[in-house]
């Protein structure tokens, strides 16, 4: 400020991540956005919420302070899913846990309304979107009220908040208040009163009080969320109503290349060098995010909630550029390692209906099959790999950010598989087909085994021809909704006749916004009313877990628990198909 001149700010961002200058990290994109439409920002990283003198070290802002608890929610930063305290925290100086606190956005925006009264208090990123509505905590194991009223805060911005933080600025710096900013898409409010057309929720007492309840505003909720066709939310939280607005539009790929044509720094602040840097750079560093949005619908995953389902897609001379930018940085041995979005192999919108009137509201595009309206289509991510390898300095261009590998699984073209391997697989491919179980599968939203099957002979196949041995490694969850013992132990048997030992296996945990949380907290899958087993108890998520590493001698007892409990006694012993003796 003192370099630039600057005696004040015109926001001020406040973040639970060590602050990265990397298009990556969202704080870094609203702070870019932000300063290239002519504001002044200030970022306070992780600040001591402690005390308050580390959020009045930059003054009152200007118009408001923009809020977020960081990359990740930070319950889930930093619990696992059985509840323990993570060790490290990959998105602080050193990978040092505790530099953040439980429930970020409520105890930082309790801090500025302490030093700052009267200055708007606005809170976005994954914990403010996924916690918007009345919400299932797996923490607390209760329902909580939407992050908004928690937090006091006076606007929620959900989803990918470029376009309403753009509109929020720019309001708010002609004069309007931040009271009277209730019609932009993308936001969330509250409102003693609410007189347009919208879909009422059950209130967050019903929900509270009744799963059914809970279900029921589930499904409605999760029915709206199209940016094209969803329509605005009410639900009462006692004498108020929590208004969601519309989905924001998706970005155009000129919107998409300009995010990611700003001048970001592209590394860690250099107050965090003596501490080692910031963990969470190393993965992206070389990489290149190229899109946003998925279609594939995992019951699992919020990105549905979050970045909605339509593809917004980078232009080839956007990355191509960026692609140059980073084999000029220190560091760069000519391998970029990633290029992609949260499906490297989606490039586009599942179908041009998507793209005149939003997703389809009562199906699915990959499941329980491939809608007919899909367009499987991989020529224009091959054309693009082929000119990011062909640059000058560029060694390697690997893709890590998630095949998905059903979607490759109905190419016909066996070559574009051939290419892929040959050029962009770095000795192993890692997928998710997360069970093979039928019944867990279907309350997981992902596709039958056997799709999976088919993929893995076509990608040996692929090998085979290029003379190539890359190993094939599969993501596994436990303890999923729907899955019973019986379930963990075909899983374990799957493993078993792959002759793999697999070191990751992720507990499933329930995280604000997913269908799947839903399931886990009601016993009922929201869409179809179908009652569903749930494994809650702590005692049988061990077995299950233990049952997909059977080969670790500290599973044993576990294991033959799990078997016992199953009726699988059989698979105690010293026969082939045995998992344990």
């Amino acid at each position: 400020m003192v370099i630039r001149d600057w005696h004040y700010i015109d926001f001020l961002l406040v973040t639970g991540d060590a602050y990265v200058d990397h298009p990556s990290f969202g704080i870094a994109i609203i702070g870019r956005l932000l300063e290239d439409q002519g504001f002044r920002v200030g970022v306070i990283a992780q600040p001591d919420w402690r005390r308050t003198a580390d959020f009045t070290v930059l003054g009152r802002p200007r118009y408001a302070c923009l809020v977020t608890a960081g990359n990740l929610d930070s319950m889930v930063n930093n619990y696992t899913g059985n509840k323990k305290r993570r060790p490290e925290d990959v998105y602080s100086p050193g990978g040092k846990p505790g530099l953040r606190p439980d429930r970020a956005t409520i105890v930082y925006c309790n801090r500025l309304r302490e030093v700052f009264p009267g200055t708007p208090v606005i809170i976005g990123g994954i914990e403010a979107s996924l916690r918007r509505l009345a919400h299932y905590d797996y923490w607390d194991n209760k329902v909580r009220r939407s992050l908004l009223l928690d937090a006091r805060a006076d606007l929620l911005v959900f989803g990918m908040g470029e376009k309403p933080v753009g509109e929020i600025a720019r309001r708010l710096a002609k004069g309007e208040a931040v009271s009277d900013l209730t019609d932009i898409s993308g936001t969330v409010f509250a409102s003693a009163g609410y007189e347009k057309k919208a879909v009422l929720l059950p209130s967050f007492e019903q929900v509270r009080d009744d799963k059914k309840k809970y279900a029921e505003a589930f499904k409605l909720s999760y029915n709206e969320q199209d940016p094209f066709t969803g329509r605005p939310l009410i639900q009462p939280h006692g004498e108020q109503l929590i208004v969601q607005n519309q989905p924001g539009r998706p970005l155009t790929t000129e919107q998409m290349d300009s995010i990611y044509g700003l001048p970001y720094m592209r590394g860690y602040h250099p107050f965090y060098k003596q501490e080692g840097g910031v963990p969470a750079l190393q993965e992206v560093e070389f990489s290149i995010t190229a899109q946003r949005g998925c279609y594939g619908g995992c019951a699992f995953c919020a990105l549905t909630f979050h970045q909605g389902c339509i593809i917004q897609a980078r232009s080839h001379e956007s990355i191509l550029e960026e692609a140059r930018l980073l084999t000029e940085l220190p560091g760069f041995k000519g391998i970029i390692h990633d290029v992609g979005g949260p499906t490297a192999n989606f490039r586009s919108p599942a179908c041009s209906k998507q793209v005149r009137s939003g997703a389809c509201r009562d199906k699915q595009c990959l499941y329980p099959d491939k809608c007919r309206s899909v367009q499987v289509e991989h020529a224009d991510l091959l054309e693009l790999l082929r000119k990011i390898r062909s640059l000058p300095g560029v060694k390697k261009v690997f893709l890590r950010s998630g095949l998905r590998y059903d979607y490759l699984a109905y190419e016909k073209d066996p070559g574009v598989l051939r290419e892929l391997c040959r050029h962009h697989i770095s000795g192993q491919l890692k997928v998710a087909p997360e069970h093979v179980a039928p019944a867990v599968l279907k309350y997981m939203r992902k596709p039958g085994h056997e799709v999976y099957e088919q993929f893995t002979e076509k990608y040996t196949k692929a090998n085979r021809e290029l003379g190539k041995k890359q190993y094939l490694v599969p993501y596994f969850i436990v303890a999923h909704p729907g899955c019973t013992l019986k379930d963990a132990v075909k899983l374990a048997e799957y493993i078993r006749d792959m002759g793999y030992n697999p070191e990751q296996i992720q507990d499933f945990t329930p995280t604000p916004g997913s269908l799947s949380t839903c399931i886990y907290y009601t016993g009922i899958d929201p869409l179809t009313g179908e009652k569903v087993y749930v494994p809650r108890s702590e005692r049988e998520r061990k077995m299950q877990r233990a049952l997909a590493q059977y080969r670790n001698p500290q599973n044993r007892q576990l294991v033959k628990e799990a078997l016992h409990q199953a009726g699988r006694s059989d698979l105690i012993g010293r026969g082939p198909k045995c998992l344990v003796w």
